[in-house]
Formats: structure tokens, sequence, C-alpha cells
């Protein structure tokens, strides 16, 4: 199992609606690294459910990958805001996966937080200039964030 950060805008799709829904499908991803990211998540990984974008972004809980990846409707979809022109039925370059919840923390890890712990200088969430909202996390990294929430 691979273990991942995950960012989400909490007015589009945040940890609780989530558990509130019990699926949903990862989508919008316009950025090849994170695409990619996508595409080598396997049913079962688990991931990291980041706000941003938010008064207080931060990590909210945990959920973990239902569906592996597959082309993302939203790019064919004129109507969504993440609509690409030059993408089509049978050249899609855009993934989605579906996603289910696992737990959503009483309180958010704010990012502040997470910048102070010594084990998570690699990830880069709290390197300067990174701004992916698919990542990789660690095993190492995993155990750490996942110690500041027992």
């Amino acid at each position: 199992m691979a273990y991942w950060l995950m960012k989400s805008e909490p007015d589009e799709l945040s940890s609780a609606d989530l558990s509130r829904l019990g699926q949903a499908r990862w989508d919008g991803v316009r950025n090849y690294q994170a695409r990619n990211f996508l595409r080598a998540m396997s049913v079962g990984d688990e991931f990291f459910f980041y706000h941003s974008s938010c008064p207080q972004p931060g990590i909210a809980g945990i959920a973990r990958i239902s569906a592996c990846a597959y082309p993302d409707p939203t790019a064919l979809d004129p109507q969504s805001p993440y609509f690409d022109a030059k993408a089509s039925a049978d050249k899609n370059p855009w993934s989605a996966v579906d996603v289910e919840p696992v737990r959503t923390f009483d309180q958010v890890l704010e990012l502040g937080q997470l910048k102070q712990q010594t084990a998570l200088a690699e990830l880069p969430l709290v390197q300067k200039g990174s701004r992916l909202s698919v990542m990789p996390v660690t095993t190492e990294q995993w155990q750490a964030i996942c110690a500041l929430v027992r």
C-alpha cells in the first residue's frame, strides 16, 4: 500500500462531505505531475485529506482510494470549471479516481504545525514553492503525521 496527500478546497469537497457521501470522484486535477500520481494509485491506498485555499489549511482526515484512475469526465463537460477544450472522448489526458472516507479528524492539523515537525522536512507540502495538489507521502511521514492525531 502507498500513501498520499491530496488537496481539496473544502467548499468544493471537504473531509466531512466525503464522510457524509460515503464515496466521491476526485477530479479536476490539471497538473501533469499530480495526474501521474493519480495514475500510480492503487485501490486501498490511503491519503491525507488536505483542506486548501481556506482560512485554516491543513490535514482534515484520512481517505482511501476505492477505484483506480480513469478518464476524468469533467474534462469533456463544457459546463465544468475543469473543462479542457483540447480533450476528447478518444484522447482525454486527465484522470480521476474514486475515494471513500476512513476518518475525519476532530481538529485540522494546521500547516504551521506540520512545518514544525522535523520528520516532515522532506514532505513536498512543507517545502517552499511546492503547490502540487497530489503528492506521495513516505511511510515514515505517514506515521509521523498519524502520531499527531492520536
